[in-house]
């Protein structure tokens, strides 16, 4: 992903609300399919950390890109944007890739 591209992302994010919320269990099966689902129905989506899970941010958005096959868009504060190409939506978020 390019710094255009992302920066373009970061835009769109700023007026998401977040979808999945992690507190103090972390990262367990059902936030990764939570994710999962919200990532093949919107491709960006934006990610709450409670202040009561145990695992650092940064941690815990890299591992759910992992296990989500996305990207990281930003990490600010406790809050965190993954984004992924979804072939399910209609309408996609228009980036350099899908114009060429």
């Amino acid at each position: 992903m390019t710094s255009k591209e992302r920066a373009f992302l970061r835009s769109q994010a700023q007026l998401l609300e977040p979808v999945v919320q992690i507190g103090r269990d972390g990262l367990n099966p059902e936030c990764t399919k939570n994710t999962d689902d919200a990532l093949t129905a919107r491709e960006l989506v934006k990610i709450n950390v409670q202040r009561n899970c145990l695992t650092p941010v940064r941690e815990v958005a890299e591992m759910l890109s992992e296990r989500t096959r996305s990207q990281i868009v930003q990490v600010i504060g406790r809050k965190f944007v993954l984004y992924r190409y979804s072939s399910e939506k209609k309408n996609h978020i228009p980036l350099k890739k899908d114009n060429d």
